[in-house]
């Protein structure tokens, strides 16, 4: 039996002596005493509650490793260094840090001195990562799937490795001893109803722990803007930025070319402001995530790539220079305000609905879209062409993009993962239901859309939107643009 389970006291005392904290929040030590007991569990608690506390500490009071897989470099760099400013025994992997760190690292593995590890989806697949976590000596106390919604968002058409973490555990199991238990958590800010059970079946999460609470924050404000000309979204967005009491603040725009070019506007302005996203070297990511945290620039200009899990509490707006395709991405990226407890407001820009006289948002969509369209055409395509079972590797080398075919199969119920590293298709599988990736990613964009037009209130719609009826009955929060119409 574990000890600290046992005994909830050293619990709290680790959380004092580590973090500095007397009291959790809830249901912060109940999930902690789950991942104590080896219980699966899927997380869904609001942006700023303390989610990484909840596998941090636990991983940090046992013997043996954590896997934290993690969707972004940024993300995972903020926890890491924060760890190890504590002195605590934590590392991160990923495809561009020096050789020389990824074999200390390596090596701190091998002689069991790591607590928690970190890595993505594709670093966790890699051979000498895998090669040494399958050793039998090398003890995993658990699978920790954090920004678990990229599994649903990405797994399909961007990030097809999500779609193979339902046979880690299994697979290492194999090889460690017979007593071995490896449960998996899954943590995440929003996730639907749907999503919920996505992530269910494709982590193969065993009889999970739910916790749920609502996203309702009630310091942020949330306010849509419909707007008719380019001129008149760059207006909207000076006027909104300079009647902020709070300098700290994120616009977000959907591609690089908007954020460098919205950026190099500012700048004709004499604003002191970065322009941030995945084209940028990783030494100019990190300087520019640096900067924010510590004050150095104000606001930053960056695609959804930005701000992900990373905790800065005195953020006092977000804006939306164009909105979001999905509600959940929405929902991440206004959380990242009034972490602090403090008023913070929000502002969406949108083109006006019918598109006819400012057309952008519709052409965004509609590009996007088609972008989807293409790579179910093309998953349908290399399907007809692939052998029944194989080496993924292979089918990667073969076709262009066959990793994102083999995941759209996986979500149509086509295709199982053998291991991490081989699929199998049988002619029983094969019949189970379309590939229609294209048609489920319109509904989630349709969704968005009601969302910007809807004349009741904002907050209302979102609890609605995300499975929580119960809390939405008869809501009306007072201050979105709507309730105060």
């Amino acid at each position: 039996m574990n000890k600290f389970r046992e005994n909830p006291s050293q619990i709290r005392q680790a959380l004092e002596k580590i973090w500095g904290y007397k009291n959790f929040r809830y249901p912060q030590e109940e999930i902690i005493t789950s991942l104590l007991a080896s219980k699966d569990a899927l997380i869904i608690l609001p942006t700023g509650i303390g989610k990484s506390i909840c596998f941090q500490l636990p991983a940090l009071l046992q013997r043996g490793l954590t896997i934290v897989i993690s969707p972004l470099l940024a993300l995972m760099e903020n926890q890491v260094s924060q760890l190890q400013q504590r002195n605590l025994k934590a590392g991160i992997i990923h495809s561009e840090l020096p050789k020389s760190h990824k074999i200390q690292t390596l090596q701190a593995i091998e002689k069991q001195t790591l607590r928690l590890l970190y890595l993505s989806p594709e670093t966790l697949f890699s051979l000498p990562v895998w090669q040494i976590l399958s050793q039998p000596n090398i003890k995993i106390n658990g699978l920790i799937v954090d920004e678990v919604h990229c599994l649903v968002e990405w797994g399909d058409t961007f990030r097809p490795s999500y779609r193979r973490l339902g046979v880690v555990r299994e697979t290492l199991l194999k090889d460690k001893p017979t007593d071995s238990k490896i449960p998996i958590a899954a943590f995440s800010a929003t996730a639907d109803t749907k999503s919920q059970q996505i992530i269910i079946d494709t982590l193969q999460l065993n009889h999970p722990q739910i916790f749920r609470l609502s996203f309702y924050r009630p310091n942020i404000n949330l306010k849509i803007h419909c707007i008719y000309t380019n001129r008149c979204r760059k207006k909207q967005l000076l006027n909104f930025i300079n009647t902020q009491k709070r300098p700290s603040g994120l616009i977000y725009v959907r591609t690089r070319k908007d954020s460098e070019k919205l950026a190099q506007w500012f700048r004709s302005l004499n604003y002191n402001i970065s322009a941030y996203h995945a084209g940028l070297s990783p030494k100019q990511r990190r300087m520019i995530e640096k900067d924010w945290l510590e004050g150095r620039i104000n606001f930053v200009v960056c695609t959804s790539a930005f701000g992900m899990g990373i905790n800065k509490l005195d953020v006092g707006w977000v804006i939306h220079y164009q909105p979001p395709l999905l509600l959940s991405e929405y929902i991440q990226q206004v959380g990242r305000c009034g972490r602090d407890g403090k008023t913070a407001n929000t502002l969406t820009l949108m083109s006006e609905p019918t598109g006819l006289l400012h057309p952008d948002d519709r052409q965004s969509r509609e590009y996007f879209l088609d972008q989807v369209r293409k790579q179910e055409r093309k998953a349908k395509e290399i399907a007809r062409k692939i052998p029944s079972e194989g080496e993924i590797e292979s089918i990667i080398t073969r076709f262009p993009k066959g990793d994102l075919a083999l995941a759209m199969l996986h979500s149509a119920g086509k295709l199982t993962w053998k291991n991490p590293f081989e699929y199998q298709i049988s002619s029983q599988i094969r019949v189970n239901k379309p590939i229609e990736i294209f048609s489920q990613t319109k509904n989630e964009y349709q969704k968005m859309t009601k969302y910007l037009t809807t004349k009741k209130c904002r907050w209302q719609f979102l609890l609605n939107a995300f499975g929580f009826t119960q809390e939405a009955l008869n809501f009306r929060c007072g201050h979105c643009d709507n309730c105060l119409k």
